[in-house]
């Protein structure tokens, strides 16, 4: 698999939280700094279905240590943590 840009990587992931849980939730707009946590947006059950998608939509796992408020705060944590974790292509 291709190594993803930060971009195409924020992309994908906003575009998965707002089909899959915004429906429910009284937030009409996702941002960067959206306080996704703060505004139960991602419930527990919500965080375990957006870490699977991670792991199967982008190719990149989380490990536990990694799985804290301040990583899934908002859009721009979450995107910056799998960027950071997601393989690099080689030099």
């Amino acid at each position: 698999m291709a190594a993803l840009s930060q971009e195409e990587i924020r992309r994908r992931i906003g575009e998965y939280i707002e089909q899959q849980f915004l429906g429910e939730s009284e937030v009409s707009e996702l941002t960067d700094d959206t306080p996704l946590l703060e505004w139960s947006v991602l419930t527990s059950m919500n965080t375990s279905l957006l870490l699977s998608f991670i792991r199967t939509e982008l190719g990149v796992v989380v490990p536990p240590t990694h799985i804290t408020g301040r990583h899934f705060a908002n859009l721009a944590a979450i995107t910056d943590m799998v960027y950071s974790l997601a393989p690099q292509p080689a030099a």
